[in-house]
């Protein structure tokens, strides 16, 4: 797999973290870890499909909305395929969505849904004959730039993701709450809508997030754990298994899950 990672144009970048074009010449099956960030993706030549469940490998659309997800997903890439996933900043989806975007909580929705159907028709066909990366992220970004709403970003939801990266996500839904003056089932509802999940959901990713960063450090994972809040080792593996789709152990000895997060720094 090779993976052509790009940075957005200038008036794009509040809203979208990075272009990655992943290319597969031979078959093979992608696994991916919970992020935060909101994807759009479009394919352009062979055939990608849900691999999450084995006895239901459905093709996924040429062009997709794929929302946040509390649980490792895999993807199969037939030969020679390639696909551009486009990563949103987080909180920063809602600027081209006005549907409330816990909507596709743990779903993948094809893009004709947000999109009219002629304009993305228009783009899918393009891109397949485009002649390289630089002219298909042209392309997206045009297409990216023709769905811009008139945005107005939410600071308090923007606060609130500081607040939970600072704590590494080990913070009470109920005190963030409050300390942003708002009451607790406002703020859920709120947050939902514009990130994609809950704030609980979104912290546990976090919390995961730090514990993988931080595990090739020169403290151990024992301590890393129980600093992120896991008193109970069983009920931590449980939650890595459903994150990862592999115990500490298994997940450990293979670095290549950090591929792209690698990229990304």
């Amino acid at each position: 797999m090779n993976i052509d990672v790009r940075i957005p144009a200038e008036l794009l970048r509040p809203f979208i973290k990075t272009y990655l074009i992943i290319e597969s010449q031979n078959e093979l099956t992608n696994k991916v870890v919970p992020d935060t960030s909101l994807v759009m993706s479009f394919r352009y030549k062979g055939r990608v499909n849900d691999g999450a469940d084995e006895n239901r490998k459905n093709i996924l659309p040429s062009s997709a909305f794929s929302g946040l997800r509390k649980s490792m997903h895999a993807f199969n890439y037939s030969k020679d395929t390639g696909n551009i996933l486009v990563l949103f900043n987080e909180a920063r989806a809602a600027a081209f969505f006005k549907e409330p975007l816990h909507e596709i909580f743990d779903e993948i929705i094809p893009l004709d849904n947000f999109a009219e159907h002629q304009s993305l028709a228009i783009i899918e066909e393009q891109l397949a004959e485009a002649k390289g990366n630089i002219q298909r992220i042209g392309l997206i970004e045009k297409f990216l730039l023709s769905k811009l709403r008139n945005y107005k970003p939410d600071n308090l939801i923007l606060t609130a993701l500081q607040k939970i990266r600072s704590a590494k996500g080990v913070i009470k839904i109920k005190d963030l709450a409050n300390a942003l003056y708002i009451s607790q089932d406002a703020f859920e509802k709120r947050f939902r809508r514009i990130v994609g999940t809950s704030p609980k959901q979104f912290s546990s990713t976090i919390r995961m997030e730090h514990i993988i960063n931080n595990s090739s450090q020169k403290h151990s994972l024992a301590d890393i754990v129980f600093a992120a809040g896991y008193f109970d080792q069983p009920h931590f593996n449980k939650e890595f298994k459903l994150f990862t789709g592999q115990t500490p152990t298994d997940f450990f000895k293979l670095p290549s899950f950090l591929q792209i997060n690698d990229f990304l720094q």
